[in-house]
């Protein structure tokens, strides 16, 4: 999963069948402190996401299953929107999995 602020939506007149119905929004991908990371991309949204609004998403084929109509050409998804995200020292997180 990737971390992506919304930044717009995506008109389109025209789609394949699978696709029509479904929200298609341009994110900017970011790192976990919220810093731009590379290329806005497109994706299907299917938690309704706000403009503005951090969130994570799938690529390739974990984004076509995402949807309802598995084949589709879904390449990202949005399929989680983000409150808060916090990063732990790996030594720290080695020791909370342990019992």
């Amino acid at each position: 999963m990737h971390f992506a602020r919304v930044i717009g939506t995506v008109v389109c007149t025209e789609r394949v069948a699978s696709l029509r119905g479904q929200r298609l929004l341009l994110l900017q991908p970011t790192d976990s402190h919220r810093a731009d990371a590379g290329r806005p991309i497109v994706a299907v949204d299917v938690t309704s996401a706000a403009p503005g609004q951090w969130v994570f998403y799938v690529r390739a084929r974990e984004a076509a299953a995402a949807l309802s109509n598995p084949d589709n050409p879904a390449d990202a998804a949005i399929v989680g929107q983000v409150d808060a995200a916090r990063e732990w020292p790996l030594a720290d997180a080695a020791r909370a999995g342990e019992p």
